[in-house]
């Protein structure tokens, strides 16, 4: 092992400061998201998309650089998992942005796991808004 360690500084030093850095970079990023999303974010699955109204081709930009985003800030996330920092609510953060099929399914999913919803919500009431609330098919809402 520390023959590993020994012929990997570069490595190393560089894992030890991509680590503080997302760790430093979700602590700010995160808490910023998780309060200004709707209460009812999670109950829309055909939300209607902000870039509908725009030109082709700033749409098509936008489309790009939110997914480009997205797929960084997931990435992050992962490795949040095992480095220090906010992993899942990193993860739901970057499926917000990326857009493919089934998103709706696997964010829902997600964000009701009990330590991520308990997670949101207290920075949700940090932020002084209202607990995130999921509406279920047969019209009964609950909330953390």
């Amino acid at each position: 092992m520390l023959d590993f360690i020994a012929d990997n500084e570069t490595l190393i030093a560089f894992i030890a400061v991509f680590s503080l850095f997302t760790f430093f970079a979700t602590l700010l990023i995160v808490p910023w998201i998780i309060p200004r999303l709707p209460e009812d974010y999670f109950n829309h699955p055909n939300r209607e998309q902000w870039l509908d109204s725009q030109s082709p081709v700033i749409r098509l930009t936008m489309l790009i650089l939110k997914n480009l985003l997205g797929a960084i800030i997931l990435i992050l996330g992962i490795f949040m998992l095992i480095l220090p920092g906010q992993g899942l609510l990193t993860i739901v953060i970057g499926l917000i942005l990326l857009n493919f099929p089934g998103k709706y399914r696997l964010q829902c999913w997600l964000i009701q796991r009990g330590p991520v919803l308990r997670s949101a919500n207290w920075l949700r009431r940090r932020g002084g808004k209202p607990p995130l609330v999921f509406q279920y098919s047969d019209d009964q809402q609950i909330e953390d």
